[in-house]
């Protein structure tokens, strides 16, 4: 049987506790389409949130009804998905912290850049 290490049941258990008590409007209400930093804010609060791509594709139709820009959702989905806590938590274990923290800036730019280049496109 596969042991897991206290730290990664730490961060999934965090990534948990804030999925089960976060709302969708809470996302919409910080992350609508008038706010300027939609895009950006719903990066950083994706980032902590642990879920596959499957897993979090009902929330992302959610956000839309709820009036989440199509950008924004994306790039929601892209930080849970590949910016997730837990994902950080294990590639420490592979990588040192300096290119940790170039694979978090490089992937989260291009996380962003995609979503405001939806947002564009499809506004």
């Amino acid at each position: 049987m596969l042991a897991l290490p206290l730290y990664v049941i730490i961060g999934i258990a965090i990534g948990g506790v804030i999925h089960g008590w976060i709302p969708a409007g809470a996302l919409a209400k910080y992350a609508g389409k008038n706010n300027p930093f939609a895009v950006f804010v719903a990066v950083i609060i994706g980032i902590p949130l642990y879920s596959n791509a499957a897993g979090v594709i009902p929330l992302v139709s959610e956000l839309t009804r709820a009036g989440v820009s199509m950008g924004t959702s994306l790039a929601f989905m892209m930080a849970v998905t590949g910016l997730s806590l837990p994902e950080g938590i294990l590639l420490r274990r592979v990588l040192k912290p300096k290119l940790l923290a170039v694979f978090y800036v490089v992937v989260g730019l291009g996380i962003i850049f995609t979503g405001y280049l939806f947002n564009f496109i499809l506004s």
